[in-house]
């Protein structure tokens, strides 16, 4: 596990990874959880991968309470899964959950704008600007999925529905792995911000017909840019075969 990626060789071992992060946190759960979502988006701990909280707590250097709740949190945020026998997997990215996890986007990130585009206020607005911002200075791909799922979970904020906001953000987070490999096979050029700006100014202007047609234009657009880096992957293994 602590090996790197096949795929990615230049992808630091979790060894790497948890000398990296250590400093950086107050509590070991927030250790613990941080590292392994950078391992897990970056592609340093493959799908697949079981994750064992014994040989975690050893190999992080604490107590098996936080890395039970460090799992726990990442499985909230779809990154791993519990299986019967296995424990702790992590979770695998492919075309078939990207084009599901698309469809899940659409349904639920229009009906949190549309709840919430009335009630944004300038602060919400000067938020979601830096957010753009941030973005076209950012060149971390572990920062690159935060800033995002800031920008859009900004815009939603006002929606007043908890339980649709905690849906909308849990599948934002999963969104954040196929964020990563894209801009990792595709470069930072194909980073455009072109839909934000016109999404945050139609919000600006409280015209919600235009922001939901940007949103939906913005994720569709998305999810074909996946299908075609997936592919594109499909292609090459079986040029090689």
């Amino acid at each position: 596990m602590t090996s790197p990626s096949p795929e990615n060789p230049a992808v630091p071992s979790l060894d790497a990874l948890i000398a990296r992060s250590k400093p950086r946190f107050r509590t070991a759960t927030e250790f613990v959880e941080f590292t392994l979502r950078d391992g897990i988006l970056s592609g340093a701990i493959p799908g697949g991968t079981p994750l064992r909280q014994e040989e975690l707590a050893q190999q992080f250097g604490v107590s098996r309470m936080p890395v039970r709740e460090a799992l726990r949190q990442l499985e909230s945020q779809a990154l791993i899964d519990f299986t019967p026998h296995k424990g702790a997997v992590v979770t695998s990215i492919s075309a078939a959950d990207a084009s599901d996890l698309f469809a899940v986007r659409m349904a639920l990130e229009p009906a949190a704008l549309r709840l919430s585009l009335p009630h944004l206020t300038q602060a919400d607005l000067l938020r979601a600007t830096d957010a753009i911002h941030d973005m076209d200075q950012e060149r971390d791909l572990a920062r690159m999925g935060d800033l995002n799922r800031r920008f859009h979970m900004t815009l939603y904020a006002q929606a007043n529905s908890p339980r649709l906001l905690a849906l909308v953000e849990q599948h934002m987070a999963v969104f954040d792995r196929y964020l990563r490999f894209e801009l990792s096979a595709l470069g930072w050029d194909h980073l455009k911000q072109d839909d934000h700006h016109a999404l945050l100014d139609a919000c600006a202007a409280r015209d919600i017909t235009t922001a939901e047609a940007v949103l939906i234009r913005h994720l569709a657009t998305a999810d074909q840019a996946l299908r075609e880096f997936f592919a594109c992957r499909q292609d090459v293994r079986e040029d090689s075969r």
